[in-house]
C-alpha cells in the first residue's frame, strides 16, 4: 500500500502541471529490423512499434509471430500515446509467450523521409503492452512512460478484472497501473527509469532472484539463482567449521567466457555496491560457460550478508576501465538469508569447545 501512495503521489504532482491528452494517430505500425549489421550488434530482430494500439492490432502482430517475421526473443521497441486497453493486454501476452524484451524507442527514419520526433512516449494500452515483456528496460533519455492515459478510466472500469488477472500473469501489481484502484480516474503521470525499477514495472533485463537450501555432506549451502538475458548468475555460500565460501558464477557464452577470464586482471565480489575480498588474476577462472569467483569468509560476515541490500561479483581489466560481470539484489531472498545464517549459526554452536 505504501508503494501505491508514493506512485500516485508522483502521478498527482505531474497531473498538477497540466499534461494534455496526445492527438490521436494512425493505429498500430510496425518496423522490422533484421538486417545483418542488426543481427550482428543485438544477436535478435528489433521490432518497432509505434502509433494507435487499435483492436486488430494484435491479430496483426500475431500474424507475424506466427509466420517467424517477429521471433521468440526479440526486442520489442514501444512508441504509443496508447489505445484499446484490452489489445494492450492481449499484445503483452503475446510478447510473454515469446520470452521477448520490450523497451522505448521510435523507428528509424528511413532515408528521404521526413524529420520525426526522437524521443519515445508510451502510456496507457502501450504501458499493459510493455509489461508483457520477459525483460522490461527502462526509459532513458527524454523517452517517457505512464500507466495510464486520459480516457482510459471508462475502459478500466469495464475491464477491471481481466485487466488485472492479465498484470497479477505477468507478475505485476495492478495497483501499480491504477486497475485495482477504488476510484478510478483520468491522468497522465509520468514515470522516470527509477521509478519503474523501483516498483518492479521495469527489471532491466533480470528476472528476481529464487533461494534454494541444501545439505552438503552435512554442511548447509545456499544457492542464490537468477536468470537475466545475458545469462544466469548464480551464488553459493557454503558453510563450514571453519568458515564460509562464497562462489559466484557468471554464465555466458563459452569462447565468451574465456575471452574475459583472459583479459581480466582482477576480480572482487561487491557487498552494497562496496568491493571487498579483492584478488589477483590467478584466482579468475572460466569453467564450461561461467567465469568463477570463489573467496574464503569468516563466520562473522554471516551477519552483514544477511543483511546486504545486494551482492555482486566483479572482473576488470587493467586500471579498472573495463569490468565485467553482476549485482544481485536480495530483497526477494531476504527470509531465505536468514535462515541460512541460523543454520550456520547452529553448526558452529554444535562444535565442540576446546
Amino acid at each position: 500500500m505504501m508503494r501505491w501512495c508514493w506512485l500516485v503521489a508522483v502521478l498527482a504532482a505531474t497531473l498538477a502541471h497540466g499534461q494534455a491528452a496526445p492527438a490521436a494517430t494512425a493505429p498500430l505500425a510496425v518496423q522490422i529490423n533484421d538486417d545483418r549489421l542488426t543481427l550482428a550488434v543485438t544477436h535478435v530482430p528489433q521490432i518497432y512499434l509505434y502509433g494507435t494500439i487499435d483492436a486488430d492490432a494484435p491479430d496483426r502482430i500475431g500474424a507475424l509471430i506466427r509466420s517467424n517475421r517477429i521471433p521468440a526473443g526479440s526486442d520489442i521497441y514501444l512508441d504509443s500515446p496508447g489505445g484499446d486497453l484490452k489489445a494492450g493486454a492481449a499484445l503483452g501476452r503475446l510478447f510473454r509467450q515469446g520470452r521477448m524484451t520490450t523497451h522505448l524507442g521510435v523507428p528509424r527514419r528511413p532515408s528521404r523521409a521526413p524529420a520525426m520526433p526522437r524521443e519515445a512516449a508510451c502510456q496507457g494500452a502501450c504501458a499493459l503492452a510493455y509489461a508483457g515483456g520477459l525483460y522490461r528496460w527502462a526509459p532513458t533519455g527524454n523517452d517517457r512512460f505512464a500507466v495510464q492515459a486520459p480516457g482510459d478510466a471508462a475502459q478500466i472500469a469495464g475491464a477491471r478484472d481481466e485487466l488485472a488477472a492479465y498484470l497479477w500473469q505477468m507478475g505485476l501489481d495492478p495497483l501499480l497501473f491504477g486497475i485495482t484502484a477504488r476510484t478510478p480516474r483520468d491522468y497522465t503521470g509520468w514515470l522516470d527509469g527509477d521509478q519503474l525499477l523501483a516498483t518492479g514495472i521495469a527489471n532491466n533485463g533480470y528476472l528476481p532472484p529464487a533461494a534454494q537450501y541444501e545439505l552438503v555432506s552435512g554442511a548447509p549451502l545456499l544457492t542464490l539463482r537468477q536468470n537475466a538475458r545475458e545469462g544466469e548468475r548464480r551464488i553459493t555460500l557454503l558453510c563450514k567449521p571453519d568458515g564460509l565460501t562464497l562462489t559466484a558464477y557468471y554464465t555466458l557464452a563459452p569462447e565468451r567466457a574465456q575471452r574475459i577470464a583472459n583479459r581480466a586482471d582482477r576480480s572482487y565480489i561487491e557487498i552494497d555496491g562496496q568491493p571487498t575480498l579483492q584478488g589477483q588474476r590467478e584466482r579468475i577462472h572460466a569453467v564450461d560457460q561461467s567465469l568463477v569467483i570463489s573467496r574464503p569468509l569468516p563466520l562473522a560476515q554471516l551477519d552483514p550478508l544477511s543483511s546486504a541490500r545486494s551482492m555482486g561479483a566483479w572482473l576488470s581489466d587493467k586500471g579498472g576501465a573495463v569490468r565485467y560481470g553482476f549485482t544481485m539484489y536480495l530483497d526477494a531472498v531476504r527470509n531465505s538469508l536468514r535462515d541460512y545464517r541460523s543454520h550456520c549459526e547452529q553448526l558452529g554452536r554444535a562444535l565442540p569447545t576446546s
